[in-house]
């Protein structure tokens, strides 16, 4: 029995999921209500219409010039998931992605746009709040503005699971950390490392935000300086001083589904990419050599905890490997994370015998999206190359494309080819 049906070992037997959508993923979880998916994440720049400050903090920039964007956030990241997201579990996106890319969707995802709901970017969690078409909502995140009741996880208890500081708490071996609440232990009175390299995290950042890597006291004041911003505006309220773990060999990110009985369902393992500075620049994906076995315990344990919690849904964890062997989580992401899309492709890519895959969301090309469709029919219609995502956008008066996109090949070394046609071709891979 090969690998991509089923894995196990003595004491699990976990199947990967046999899908290739998020609706056919939450589909035993949603048939008791009327169910919809908020793609958006909350925001807590000047443009949010409902910023997230009151309770559930989330830290996406310490400065409104350092804020996650609104193309990022409201479009580019939504559109993502909505293009596997499938035909009976409705997406809610404020920002509807031009014809032109919903078309190709169509095309190569089989997307049907009849699960798309377009709701005011200015009242959508009033609408939604009061509405009786939808009993209750997935999120990413919990949202202040949206009623408790509506959030298919309760909300305090989904922001708890999304906190660093709960990662202790799981029964998975993690680095040593401490953590610190703002409101009663000052910023000069915490207790540091004698030595570099430490981290320092804030509770709820956004996509590597508030994570930082201090190899120097330079360092330490830059992040010093980044908190007291984050206080200022009222954004913070604890913190994590962590160990760092050392000669590290990989960076995996593993994901699985539990469901509201508890049953854990396998979605995949990526080899995650990432700056030197730490920041997320996408995944990496062996379907067929992936052994995820190694994962299990880690697995069984944490989801036992999430569904001890009353969570349902997709759950991420980072975890490092080091020289040893041992195995460390450093975040665990009670949400649908941004490589769960490239997992999804699992029997697609398989069944054109492509069993390497790379996503990314620093693609940009030259061009309208129209010209790039065009451009790059050949790897697009071979699935070479797949676009989650597209935005057109201006600068100097030269309109390029921002692109989220999956490279896939029969081995590393085609896919590498491949990239360098793409690259050829025009299609830049920035960060």
């Amino acid at each position: 029995m090969g690998l991509e049906k089923i894995v196990m070992n003595s004491t699990s037997n976990f199947h990967y999921f046999q899908g290739s959508y998020f609706c056919d993923l939450f589909a035993q979880d949603t048939t008791d209500a009327s169910y919809a998916f908020i793609l958006n994440y909350p925001a807590t720049a000047s443009w949010a219409a409902y910023p997230n400050t009151k309770k559930y903090f989330i830290q996406d920039g310490s400065s409104e010039a350092s804020k996650t964007s609104f193309d990022k956030i409201c479009q580019k990241e939504p559109w993502k998931n909505l293009a596997v997201l499938g035909d009976t579990l409705p997406g809610i996106i404020i920002i509807a992605p031009q014809k032109l890319l919903i078309d190709y969707w169509r095309e190569h995802f089989n997307f049907s746009n009849t699960n798309k709901e377009m709701v005011n970017c200015s009242v959508y969690l009033h609408e939604l709040s009061h509405s009786s078409r939808f009993d209750h909502l997935i999120t990413l995140f919990p949202f202040d503005h949206l009623v408790p009741e509506k959030h298919a996880i309760e909300p305090d208890t989904h922001y708890r699971l999304l906190s660093k500081v709960t990662l202790a708490e799981l029964g998975v071996q993690c680095p040593k950390y401490s953590s610190y609440n703002l409101d009663q232990v000052r910023l000069q009175d915490i207790q540091l490392p004698e030595t570099f390299p430490y981290l320092i995290k804030t509770s709820h950042g956004l996509s590597g935000e508030g994570t930082y890597i201090i190899k120097s006291t330079s360092d330490l004041n830059y992040c010093f300086e980044e908190l007291r911003k984050y206080l200022d505006i009222k954004l913070l309220d604890t913190i994590i001083v962590s160990e760092f773990v050392k000669n590290t060999v990989q960076n995996y990110c593993v994901q699985f589904y539990v469901s509201k009985t508890g049953e854990i369902t396998l979605i995949g393992t990526t080899s995650q990419l990432v700056t030197p500075n730490g920041d997320y620049l996408g995944g990496l994906i062996h379907y067929r050599e992936t052994d995820m076995s190694k994962f299990f315990e880690m697995i069984a344990t944490i989801g036992q905890y999430a569904h001890q919690q009353g969570y349902f849904g997709v759950i991420g964890f980072d975890v490092l490997e080091n020289r040893d062997g041992q195995l460390y989580a450093i975040d665990a992401n009670f949400r649908v994370n941004g490589s769960t899309p490239l997992c999804l492709q699992r029997h697609t890519l398989l069944g054109q015998g492509k069993e390497v895959a790379k996503y990314s969301s620093e693609y940009r090309m030259d061009g309208t999206l129209d010209s790039i469709l065009l451009t790059l029919k050949p790897e697009l219609e071979r699935k070479d190359f797949m676009i989650l995502s597209a935005l057109e956008k201006v600068k100097y008066g030269k309109i390029y494309t921002e692109i989220y996109g999956i490279v896939a090949g029969e081995t590393i070394e085609e896919m590498q080819d491949i990239e360098q046609k793409l690259k050829s071709k025009g299609l830049q891979l920035f960060g």
